[in-house]
């Protein structure tokens, strides 16, 4: 496995080495002392996955404390462009992102500690997976309107399928 750190202290994407042949593929997709070695030391606790439809966005979402994810995200089938803003108090890069293209054919992986919102792209139809580092806790939602000029992301689709509930989120500097 290859671990990619980002400009962004904390964000790694991590690529898995693929063993193919004519009947197909596998690969190691986490092994808890790899990780450990490389920086990821949490215990995830809960896995998700969705399914979206090409041009779907979703996000930018996270759980404040003290039921704050980190999260090891990846997509089973599909591509998107999955992105995450530093919104730790104090942190040099607060207000900035780091985005990666994952998809089904690299396998790649991205972490995103606690202290990022996190939101993808789908731009294929998607089925999108990921452990958690701590369990859903409803009352603990934020989120902040995807396109928030502040923080100017750039999500590759020109007219994306957001939710009722992301479209009405507050921008970055109402909450932070």
């Amino acid at each position: 496995m290859e671990f990619r750190k980002t400009s962004i202290e904390g964000l790694i994407e991590i690529k898995p080495r693929i063993f193919k042949d004519s009947r197909g593929y596998f690969f190691e997709s986490y092994q808890q002392k790899l990780f450990q070695e490389n920086g990821i030391s949490e215990i995830f606790v809960q896995d998700n996955q969705s399914y979206s439809t090409k041009g779907v966005l979703r996000g930018l979402h996270l759980q404040k404390e003290p039921f704050a994810q980190g999260k090891l995200v990846r997509v089973v089938m599909g591509k998107v462009l999955d992105v995450a803003v530093d919104v730790r108090p104090g942190s040099p890069t607060f207000g900035q992102y780091e985005s990666v293209i994952l998809d089904a054919e690299q396998n790649n992986m991205f972490y995103v500690p606690p202290g990022f919102l996190h939101g993808f792209a789908a731009l294929e139809d998607t089925i999108f997976s990921y452990k958690c580092t701590n369990t859903y806790h409803k009352e603990s939602e934020l989120g902040i309107r995807w396109n928030d000029p502040d923080i100017n992301i750039d999500w590759g689709l020109e007219h994306p399928l957001v939710s009722e509930k992301d479209q009405e989120l507050p921008f970055l500097k109402e909450v932070f």
